[in-house]
């Protein structure tokens, strides 16, 4: 039987539904399934609430510094008993009936798979504005159906909801030098690509439970943008990255006297593009113009 690890970098969040919820499905299905939670230094609040289910995991551990997105998650290799991890993010809401027995349901048929992705979704009911713009780039450029997935396996992978074979990840750990937000997932699927591990996707996805307001989002942009500028000025990863759509427009776009005319009118428009953006409800055109001219500045 297939023992299935499932591990959740906590962070400022309340997981305490998400791990309820699986507690519940291991416990009815029989499942041969473990929770291992780690917090990542959260706040006082978070902290004091999830303290509730220290018991329901079976393990919890409490950081007393914040490791990041990327070596949080290799952590979890020193506590996690399954042959195959099962990677959640703190604010995932389980919305498939039998979630974790589909997972192993796909393993048990399909032994040689080392890389499985659940997929994500986001309400489908349209939030306020000040919540817009996430659930927009959401909606339109993250949901994406199955197959739409299995045409860009790599592409569209991310790291809210999979699985993957434990000595895989030992052999092909997270990139440490990239633990914020944004484009750490991509790299890490390359870095997967590179060593010739399949992608596999299936229809078991989890709702994004926490659409941030468009000021925190822009926030996380600007941050993305940034690992980005610095993932192209390591010469090791930068070929890694070259699928991106932002990283193929900045390489057609980026010469003289082009870059200085976009350095220059992202300089100008920086505080037009912004207002748009946060106003939530525009095209994601003005998100793409303002990531492409933020790169642009980055670069110079």
């Amino acid at each position: 039987m297939i023992k299935l690890s499932v591990c959740i970098p906590v962070y400022n969040f309340d997981v305490r539904e998400l791990v309820y919820g699986l507690k519940k499905e291991i416990e009815s299905q029989n499942l041969s399934a473990e929770i291992i939670l780690i917090d990542d230094f959260s706040d006082w609040k978070s902290c004091s609430l999830n303290s509730e289910i220290q018991d329901v995991a079976s393990v919890f551990l409490s950081l007393d510094k914040n490791l990041g997105r990327s070596k949080i998650r290799n952590l979890f290799l020193n506590y996690a008993q399954g042959e195959y991890l099962l990677f959640l993010d703190c604010d995932g809401k389980l919305i498939q009936e039998n979630f974790l027995k589909n997972y192993i349901n796909f393993l048990s048929k399909n032994p040689l798979t080392d890389v499985l992705y659940g997929g994500r979704k986001v309400p489908a009911e349209i939030p306020d504005q000040k919540h817009l713009l996430r659930w927009k780039f959401a909606v339109e450029r993250e949901n994406l159906s199955v197959g739409e997935r299995k045409s860009h396996p790599y592409l569209s992978f991310q790291t809210n909801n999979f699985v993957i074979r434990q000595n895989v990840l030992y052999k092909i750990p997270f990139n440490v030098s990239y633990s914020n937000y944004g484009y750490e997932d991509l790299l890490f699927a390359m870095d997967l690509k590179s060593e010739n591990i399949i992608i596999h996707h299936i229809e078991n996805p989890v709702l994004n439970n926490d659409v941030e307001t468009n000021e925190v989002y822009l926030e996380k942009v600007k941050e993305s943008v940034a690992s980005v500028s610095a993932m192209l000025k390591n010469n090791a990863v930068k070929d890694r990255i070259s699928d991106i759509k932002l990283v193929k427009a900045f390489g057609k776009l980026n010469f003289f006297p082009l870059n200085i005319f976009i350095v220059f009118f992202f300089k100008i428009s920086k505080n037009f593009l912004e207002k748009k953006l946060l106003h939530g409800n525009k095209s994601l055109r003005y998100l793409d113009l303002y990531k492409l001219g933020l790169l642009f500045k980055l670069m110079k």
